[in-house]
């Protein structure tokens, strides 16, 4: 049941990556632990004996598993046990899963599942891409079939030079974290972010990638010729001869003729429907028992000829030429009590963004594998796509893979232009609507987030615009056609779903997946540059409604003024039990945030009442200075002198040779109680004693 353990090094970068096989989880199909520094990664695969009854597509499930204790942590919440999945685990299940579902047979239909899970993380060694490494090896010693290896490294830039997974700190100061998997051959998936890179700089940073992932596929390699198991032979699904044949025969040029372009979707899916429901019926009697064969073949053929259209006449399904975009209409602004809107409109996709402002408490707080215990977000993207977008008619669920997935290209790709906490003191929360859809929702969400936050009045250093290209190969004739702005049927039956988005002067998010073995640097080039051309008209047309950022916030918003206090006072301020701050809370009626380095935000609809609160504060903390002078009113008289109150928390004494530059008998001669004077300190002695002299009385 348990095999002999093994050990494998690979020097990567100048970090070895050590893997282990055998001795743990005997009853998996594949199984491994990966280790760099301190992060440790268990990977396991298992199939299942038969595929699934009725399966028409690969049923494969990913999992990565994040566990408290592999930082040292007790998970949140009352029942100290992990649950569902938090959105970090699962972008990091979605980077696992795509690089390898191409590699997998077609017609394969028995479940897999790829368990990953973090038993120790060190935030210098990025527990992701070992998982993702984690998987090809798994599935490369398993008998589960699987046309690996592929490798996965993070690649960053700093100061021009390019780094292979970066430590913790030097990501900090990285100019991009690009995350590249591929096979010898090919590169296979790009997820990145970047601080407005050139193409030309991403190009050579997957490129460069490449040239280390060829080193991690023959590590792999050799692994598996050591200690893999022999592949099962699976039954795959497979369409008869006869229904080939027959099918072919009866309903070939009718559907040529129903997908030729057609620039209005519903017309274009009328005339299809038609003629694949007829072809179901004249065949329903003869094929009973074989709906599936015929139902994979019409889509099979459906893929052909819009690929054909597409390679020998630029004929798109909807007639666009290859770099033409869809017609684009914006709006900003179009909900009254929402901080910011936006609604990016492109064919049949589109997007309502709505933003909200709100104080950094607002700002959500982290719970997962990071080792700092206040680790918070100020600004999130969420996305959501009610099945309405697509005119279906079914149950909300909560927000999936796809949406998480999609919410946080949007968020990655605006980022980089976000002001600083410093410069903007708000936590922001954007939240995309899709309100119709036929491909690239995604990037409709960054361009219509980049409205709302210029309806917002948003200081953001630039706007952002994102656009998805398409690819078709044809293996025949070697030729390539890279499309821009692809719609739904092009992404289903194309190559790459490259989504790209940026500023005007350069990249600041990239995701690509790739349906086939991968693509090369001149595909990868072209379709950058054409991507750059899409994104800029895009932009183009966003400007066009909004130039640049509102000059000032929604009057729904909160007014936010931060200002700094001695953090030895911050007691003074919340007094015994919260009692002097929740007592300026209900006389202004604002906010207050005080962190511990003395930094206050005060926060209200009404600007006059921050600036209220902002006073009384000023006053409780009001530590007099020598040299300075402060209007305030006589409190108490003496013989010697007269007492003036300068804050409610701090007295003077104007010593009676301090009333004026003559001889002075009495200080009732000069000054009386309730008078108004101007004082100047001249000395606060050890115990806070404050001694001032009189520079004018106030009249009236």
């Amino acid at each position: 049941m348990f095999a002999e353990e093994k050990e494998y090094k690979l020097n990567l970068a100048g970090k070895d990556i050590i893997v282990k096989t055998g001795k743990y989880c005997g009853q998996a199909n594949g199984t491994c632990q990966v280790r760099c520094g301190d992060t440790v990664i268990m990977v396991n695969v298992t199939m299942s004996d038969k595929a699934r009854e009725g399966a028409d597509f690969f049923p494969l499930c990913v999992d990565f598993e994040e566990k408290m204790y592999a930082v040292g942590k007790f998970p949140g919440g009352y029942k100290k046990r992990e649950g569902r999945a938090s959105d970090q685990a699962i972008l990091y299940s979605r980077l696992i899963d795509r690089p390898i579902r191409p590699l997998f047979p077609k017609g394969f239909y028995n479940d897999v599942a790829v368990v990953a899970t973090a038993l120790s993380v060190d935030p210098d060694y990025a527990p992701e891409i070992l998982a993702m490494i984690g998987s090809s090896v798994a599935l490369s010693v398993s008998d589960i079939p699987f046309a690996g290896p592929t490798g996965s490294v993070l690649v960053g830039m700093i100061d021009g030079k390019y780094v292979i997974n970066p430590t913790l700190e030097e990501q900090e100061r990285s100019a991009m974290h690009t995350i590249v998997s591929g096979t010898k051959e090919a590169i296979l998936m790009v997820e990145a972010g970047a601080h407005e890179v050139s193409e030309e700089e991403m190009t050579n940073g997957i490129l460069f990638a490449h040239e280390y992932i060829k080193e991690i596929v023959k590590f792999i390699e050799d692994i598996a010729a050591d200690t893999g198991k022999p592949k099962k032979d699976v039954e795959l699904f497979h369409i008869g001869e006869d229904v080939e044949k027959d099918v072919r025969d009866y309903v070939t040029e009718n559907l040529k003729a129903a997908m030729e372009p057609l620039a209005d979707k519903v017309a274009y899916n009328d005339r299809i429907q038609a003629v694949l429901e007829d072809c179901r019926e004249h065949f329903a009697e003869k094929y009973e028992e074989r709906e599936q064969e015929v139902d994979e073949l019409l889509y099979k053929m459906q893929k052909e000829i819009v690929r054909k259209n597409i390679i020998e006449r630029s004929a798109r399904p909807d007639g666009r030429q290859t770099k033409e975009i869809r017609p684009i209409w914006c709006e900003a602004g179009v909900l009254p009590r929402v901080h910011g809107t936006g609604v990016f409109t492109r064919g049949e996709t589109q997007v309502l963004n709505c933003l909200t402002l709100a104080t950094i408490s607002e700002a959500q707080r982290i719970d997962g594998l990071d080792d700092s215990e206040d680790s918070y977000k100020r600004y999130i993207h969420q996305y959501n796509m009610p099945p309405y977008a697509t005119g279906e008619a079914r149950n909300l669920k909560s927000p999936g893979r796809r949406e998480i997935g999609h919410g946080a290209l949007a968020e990655r790709a605006l980022l980089p232009v976000i002001p600083s906490e410093e410069e903007f003191p708000y936590a922001l929360r954007l939240v995309s609507e899709v309100l119709g859809s036929n491909g690239s929702s995604s990037m409709a969400s960054v361009c219509a987030s980049t409205l709302s936050l210029m309806d917002a009045g948003v200081p953001i250093k630039a706007p952002v615009a994102g656009v998805a290209m398409g690819l078709i190969k044809d293996d025949a004739s070697g030729k390539v056609v890279v499309l821009t702005d692809i719609q739904g049927l092009e992404d289903f039956f194309g190559d790459m779903d490259f989504k790209v988005a940026g500023t005007k002067k350069g990249i600041t998010a990239i995701q690509m997946d790739i349906k086939i073995r991968g693509i090369d640097k001149n595909i990868l080039t072209t379709a950058l540059a054409q991507a750059r051309e899409g994104r800029l008209e895009i932009m183009d047309k966003m400007l066009a409604t909004i130039a640049e950022p509102r000059e000032s916030l929604s009057k729904y918003a909160p007014k936010i003024i931060t200002f700094k206090i001695n953090p030895e006072k911050i007691g003074e301020v919340i007094g015994q039990g919260g009692k002097t701050i929740n007592k300026i809370i209900e006389k202004t009626g604002v906010k207050i945030d005080i962190e511990d380095d003395g930094t206050v935000m005060v926060s209200s609809a009404n600007i006059e009442d921050c600036n209220a609160a902002k006073a009384i504060i000023e006053d409780i903390v009001f530590v007099p200075e020598i040299g300075e002078r402060y209007t305030g009113s006589v409190v108490r008289i003496m013989q010697f002198g007269a007492f003036v109150e300068i804050s409610s928390t701090c007295d003077g004494m104007i010593h009676i040779s301090k009333l004026s530059t003559k001889r002075v008998e009495r200080v009732e001669d000069v000054v009386k109680i309730g008078d108004k004077v101007e004082v100047e300190v001249i000395k606060v002695d050890e115990k806070g004693r404050v001694d001032l002299k009189l520079v004018k009385k106030i009249e009236g």
